[in-house]
């Protein structure tokens, strides 16, 4: 009475009990391979770009559908025309069709919140790919380049380039900023910017249309005509009778259209060379502009390697495991410590893009032919 009666293992129990175990242990072991999704053939992948307008997101793209579709995965690529509505339409639909984890270039940072909180609440895992996601703790994890090393290698590239430290100056400089609704935006600019802004203060770098705020500096959405735009109502206003010498861009799409508008104001010419100009991602149309002379650098970031990063990430995640990282607590979204891996960019000039790009087989010697 009222005491539990004793279960005696006896020979049937024990058939029992070894047969309970073993369903255990297989339950396990399907929760340990993928967290519950089943086997890699089975799992899709969404992948979702912010536009094919950029050279860089289509080659992002196709890296990161090549390096799935090795490991054995379905992949659901898209690209968002840089329509935020767009892509948080594109990333619903991924859900719906079943995409286990979703790897994500914002085309508005602080945007995607609600439907990556439908992700979370559906038990799909989330990675933001080299543009941070703002403000929400549907991200698992963040793979990209050191983007504050970005900034910091072009930053101490003009120093370099100009003897800066030598006392040398005063020279001319302009900067071109990234998108403000890309939060990488941020770390490329103040980078650079903490190389630069002693020389700005000494007078050894004279920013004539006083912009050196990342807001006034910035580029909408990255683009070209928008810089070219905005480079000429500089050059109209303050460099008449005055030659630039310096144009800090924060990437390859800006720092094209730059050199349309230095080209437009009569630069490129042997009497008029243009200004040291600074780049991001390392475009062919680039490459062969620094080949020319009318760009004088880029930092390569080689998504082959991001791509690779950020499949291996999936794989641990699907594996049940913890994915590897190499920077904690560097990366806060605002709701967030996002657990990040970072690759480290390299500089790329006409001293090196042969041993930098061809050798390695990202880029043929046909790739960047100059005509």
């Amino acid at each position: 009475m009222g005491g539990a009666r004793a279960f005696k293992l006896r020979p049937k129990n024990m058939k029992f009990v070894r047969i309970i175990a073993g369903v255990s242990l297989c339950l396990v072991t399907l929760m340990a391979i993928g967290c519950g999704f089943g086997s890699k053939d089975e799992v899709m992948i969404g992948v979702s770009m912010p536009t094919k307008v950029m050279q860089r997101w289509n080659q992002d793209g196709e890296n990161m559908e090549r390096k799935l579709a090795e490991h054995g995965y379905k992949v659901d690529l898209q690209f968002a025309d840089n329509d935020p509505g767009l892509q948080i339409a594109q990333i619903d639909k991924m859900l719906a069709d079943g995409c286990k984890v979703v790897v994500v270039t914002a085309v508005d940072a602080n945007s995607l919140s609600e439907v990556l909180d439908r992700a979370k609440e559906m038990g799909r895992r989330v990675i933001s790919y080299d543009r941070l996601i703002m403000n929400t703790d549907a991200v698992d994890y963040y793979t990209s380049f050191d983007n504050l090393t970005v900034g910091t290698m072009q930053g101490e590239y003009i120093v370099d380039k100009l003897g800066l430290k030598n006392g040398a100056g005063p020279f001319t400089m302009e900067i071109v900023a990234g998108s403000l609704d890309d939060n990488n935006s941020r770390p490329f600019f103040e980078g650079a910017m903490d190389i630069l802004r002693p020389y700005i203060k000494s007078g050894q770098l004279i920013v004539k249309s006083g912009q050196t705020d990342l807001k006034s500096c910035a580029t909408l959405h990255w683009q070209s005509y928008i810089a070219k735009a905005r480079m000429t109502l500089i050059l109209n206003a303050f460099y008449v009778n005055d030659k630039l010498d310096v144009v800090l861009c924060a990437n390859d799409s800006t720092a094209m259209g730059v050199q349309a508008a230095l080209k437009e104001a009569g630069y490129n010419k042997p009497e008029k060379p243009m200004p040291l100009i600074t780049g991001q991602d390392a475009d062919k149309k680039n490459v062969i502009a620094i080949i020319k002379g009318e760009q004088t650098m880029t930092v390569f970031k080689d998504t082959r390697l991001l791509a690779e990063q950020t499949v291996k990430m999936i794989d641990e995640l699907m594996e049940g495991k913890e994915p590897e990282t190499n920077d904690i607590g560097n990366y806060n979204n605002g709701m967030k410590i996002v657990p990040s891996f970072l690759v480290r960019p390299q500089i790329v000039d006409k001293s090196n893009y042969e041993q930098v790009l061809i050798e390695s087989g990202y880029y043929t010697k046909k790739d960047i032919e100059t005509n």
